[in-house]
């Protein structure tokens, strides 16, 4: 049944994926350069701003985008797999890792940018990425109550 407790939680994970895709993963303020320009992460685009808020250079990150719609579609597809859970439990075991790579990628183009820029302190992490952390959490839930079920089920069926 579609009704159940996980599909809450894949829901979520589905919504926080969007979040992550559309707000701010990232922003550096104060780097060593003296200028006053900072750097700002979003799933699409690293962007280097000016004191004034106008763009120097801007790289695509596209492949972030990529692996946060990949999750959520991943969560999406789980959700219409209740008939099968061992299927939605390979989905989301699937979702668990990339989930895990989106947070990777995000932590290495962090880096590189602090090392790149020689910043004194490592930015500050926006709403966008801690929701990849809450969709992580919202997944291990999903799979509890999946295992749950499966485990009711095959007590019902010794029971028969």
């Amino acid at each position: 049944m579609i009704q159940r407790v996980q599909t809450i939680f894949l829901f979520l994970i589905v919504v926080a994926m969007g979040i992550t895709i559309g707000t701010s993963l990232w922003s550096q303020s104060e780097t060593g350069d003296g200028t006053g320009s900072s750097w700002e992460l979003t799933a699409f685009m690293l962007t280097n701003l000016d004191a004034n808020r106008e763009v120097i250079q801007s790289s695509s990150k596209w492949y972030l985008s990529a692996l946060a719609a990949f999750a959520g579609f991943l969560a999406l597809i789980s959700i219409f797999q209740y008939k099968s859970r061992a299927k939605q439990l390979l989905f989301n075991m699937i979702n668990s890792l990339v989930m895990v790579v989106l947070i990777v990628a995000v932590f290495l183009t962090t880096n590189g940018i602090n090392s790149e820029i020689e910043a004194t302190s490592g930015g500050t992490y926006h709403f966008g990425f801690w929701v990849i952390l809450g969709a992580m959490v919202c997944n291990m839930l999903a799979n509890r109550f999946i295992k749950k079920d499966e485990a009711l089920v095959r007590s019902v069926d010794r029971i028969r």
